[in-house]
């Protein structure tokens, strides 16, 4: 058994030194064999077998790959990017994931861009940085590796400040969004407090200007100024950065004048007008000369009936500084509807005095309007007895108003007869004549009572008692007298079949119970 091991080896000896040999004067022995092609990357060491093996010794194999690829090697030291901080990486051979000879074209790297976990990398992907796809940051030429870390690399067309606060981004711009940006300007030379907190940043950085801006309010607030530089450009004498419309100038405090009432609302260019300093008169009427609707006349003691409250606010009291108390409408009359001329110039208090040009009665009722009229309005409740006059009110007519009788304002021209109002609802056409109240009463003009029988000299006997007025009365009668004969033959001359051979009298046969009846009487 010894001795075959011996010629076995000896043959195996004898065969390796002749396949040596023969490859000694052609093609290395490596080559021979390979098991493939190596990937393009390495196409040019294809014939350098030992830049990546070592020959018998697996071992050293990681460490030549690390010496080419340098970069790794060194994240693996540092133990940063994927090589260095992934411990399942770093304690495996390079060939356990990099295989090689399996063609030009082969992917060595074997990376799934869609489940690669980022944490693994030195870049965790955050906030917007999510939703980016790979090659967002990772482009087609360029190794994962070189990909840039810091914003600017990747955001420097997004920069719309140009450059001008460097390159930093993550000082202002968070990682969730671009456009939400949070800056500390207390960190500058001019802190952001009240209202400049709320600022537009361009509002104050044009054009994206942030170095040698100036830092005084009138740089900024010029175009604000609506005193026009008259008061000077130190705007913070007066106003605060809280809010522009807020005065911290105290007049109250600051000057001999305080401001009360409406004088705290006016602006102060309405009394100081182009000129802060100038000094001013403190009377009423050096200021409101021309709001003087009493044009002087009324003297130049503004504040005797007004105060600052209020220009319409009066403090005079009519009723108790004078002897003539104002009631209803004249509580609201204007003083100049009364004092024409100069407010301590003496009044006549009868009505008369100020109201003859609206007597429409034209003085025939006398000079004592009041008998009549009273404060509350001219035409309102006007109280008159019509009973002290020649026609009293009564009935009806206690209801109607004046005007229905009394077409103008002169009443005494108001007739007294019935007929002259009521001609026009008078049926019986003046057939009865005008004396209306004869027959009628003013409780309702169709409430009548006449008794012909007593009130003429021809009682309605027979078949008269019946007939209607204008049966008789035919003809309309001016006078106050009515007239009409009583004999027969007036009214019955047609129905006469005698046609007057017996005469006029018809009486003398016929009797007013029936025509075809004979006999005399009225019975």
């Amino acid at each position: 058994m010894i001795m075959f091991r011996e010629i076995a080896s000896c043959w195996a000896g004898l065969i390796l030194c002749y396949v040596l040999g023969s490859y000694a004067h052609g093609e290395n022995i490596d080559k021979m064999v390979m098991p493939g092609e190596v990937i393009q990357g390495h196409a040019k060491y294809e014939n350098e077998c030992e830049k990546c093996h070592a020959s018998f010794d697996q071992v050293s194999q990681p460490k030549l790959c690390r010496d080419c690829h340098d970069k790794v090697d060194l994240d693996m030291r540092q133990k940063k990017g994927f090589h260095g901080k992934n411990k399942l990486v770093a304690d495996r051979a390079c060939k356990s994931c990099h295989t090689d000879h399996k063609g030009r074209n082969f992917d060595i790297v074997l990376l799934d861009t869609d489940t690669f976990n980022h944490k693994l990398s030195d870049y965790p992907l955050e906030g917007a940085h999510q939703r980016v796809v790979c090659v967002g940051c990772h482009l087609p030429d360029k190794l994962y590796r070189e990909a840039g870390s810091k914003c600017y690399s990747c955001h420097k067309e997004d920069d719309t400040h140009k450059g001008e606060l460097g390159k930093e981004c993550d000082n202002c711009h968070k990682i969730d969004t671009w456009i939400k940006a949070e800056f500390n300007h207390s960190k500058t030379d001019f802190p952001l407090t009240g209202g400049h907190k709320e600022v537009a940043c361009a509002s104050c950085h044009p054009d994206e200007r942030y170095k040698e801006l100036p830092v005084d309010c009138y740089s900024c607030h010029k175009l604000n100024d609506i005193h026009a530089g008259k008061y000077g450009k130190e705007c913070d004498d007066c106003h605060s950065d809280k809010k522009w419309p807020e005065i911290k100038f105290n007049h109250n405090r600051d000057t001999d004048y305080p401001l009360t009432g409406r004088h705290k609302r006016v602006s102060c260019q309405a009394c100081h007008g182009n000129d802060v300093n100038r000094p001013l008169k403190r009377t009423c009427i050096a200021c409101h000369k021309n709001d003087d609707v009493h044009r002087g006349k009324n003297g130049r003691q503004c504040k005797d009936c007004h105060s600052v409250n209020g220009w319409t606010r009066l403090l005079f009291d009519h009723d108790k500084d004078t002897d003539f108390v104002l009631k209803g409408e004249h509580k609201s009359v204007s003083c100049e509807a009364c004092h024409r001329g100069s407010v301590e110039e003496e009044l006549d208090d009868e009505c008369v005095a100020c109201h003859r040009g609206d007597d429409v009665h034209k003085g025939e009722q006398g000079e004592l309007c009041q008998q009549c009229h009273n404060e509350t309005g001219w035409t309102e409740n006007v109280m008159f007895n019509h009973g002290l006059t020649t026609f009293p009110l009564i009935g009806l007519h206690a209801g109607v108003a004046c005007e229905e009788c009394h077409l103008s304002g002169q009443y005494k021209e108001a007739p007294l007869e019935c007929n002259a109002c009521h001609e026009s609802d008078d049926v019986h056409k003046m057939k009865l004549g005008i004396q209306c109240q004869v027959c009628h009463t003013p409780n309702d003009w169709k409430i009548w009572s006449f008794d012909h029988d007593k009130q003429t000299d021809y009682p309605l006997t027979g078949s008269h008692k019946g007939l209607d007025c204008l049966a008789c009365h035919t003809e309309p009668i001016e006078d106050d007298e009515i007239e009409l004969s009583m004999r027969c033959i007036h009214c019955h001359a047609r129905d006469d079949i005698h046609r007057g051979g017996f005469g006029r009298d018809c009486q003398r046969c016929h009797n007013t119970k029936a025509f075809d009846e004979f006999g005399r009487g009225n019975d």
